[in-house]
């Protein structure tokens, strides 16, 4: 497969939003640790953030070590300059296009229906347990936006049997439970591990490969 990028249904509907989850690209080899394939995947991850529309300086994107730290960005950053110690971003500004990588780890897309922010979370076993979603679903709070006024899309992510946890459960039950509508929650329902044709597994490739790009941001 040659790339591409994965836009859900459930988010083309707000009006002045831009999101993608960039998709594998065959054609960039990365048969190597994480910092290396990232670095080769750089100009493909960097042409698809400029087909939504918004150029490399206007990313903002997660060290992701695994936490459940929730960064409010008011600027953006670029693709050099990744926020510490945070595992999930969110925006009130227009013109900040949020970042996570992800391979078999979910990308949870959040977005206010009257485009008041955005929120992007990288969240596998570790970030699901800790809660890191519902951390992010109460900023939108502390902003005065009501859970019913949101929409959580989850990506494409491992998923039993492939894998032992379940953690994409975890990531709706943790939204249901701070009052999102269960009409509000998407799950793409792809396991990561199952097709590489499209996607990158960190499990089955046992470490070397690259990773998917998950979008979202206000025009």
């Amino acid at each position: 497969m040659d790339g591409g990028l994965l836009q859900f249904k459930s988010l083309n509907t707000i009006c002045g939003l831009t999101h993608g989850f960039v998709l594998r690209n065959d054609k960039i080899s990365v048969n190597c640790h994480k910092s290396e394939a990232l670095d080769r995947l750089k100009p493909y991850h960097q042409a698809m953030v400029c087909s939504l529309g918004f150029t490399p300086d206007d990313l903002c994107f997660t060290e992701q070590i695994h936490g459940d730290f929730v960064a409010t960005v008011t600027n953006s950053r670029g693709f050099n300059d990744a926020i510490p110690g945070a595992d999930g971003l969110i925006t009130f500004e227009k013109r900040v296009l949020l970042g996570v990588f992800v391979a078999d780890c979910c990308a949870v897309l959040i977005a206010d229906r009257r485009r008041r922010g955005v929120s992007i979370i990288h969240s596998g076993k570790v970030g699901s347990e800790l809660g890191i979603v519902k951390k992010a679903i109460r900023k939108f709070h502390d902003q005065g936006i009501i859970s019913s006024d949101l929409i959580v899309q989850l990506s494409p992510c491992i998923r039993p049997p492939a894998y032992e946890i379940d953690f994409a459960d975890t990531i709706i039950q943790d939204s249901l439970s701070l009052g999102v509508p269960e009409y509000s929650i998407f799950d793409s329902n792809e396991c990561t591990s199952l097709n590489l044709e499209r996607f990158y597994s960190y499990r089955t490739e046992k470490g070397f490969t690259g990773r998917m790009l998950g979008l979202i941001g206000l025009h």
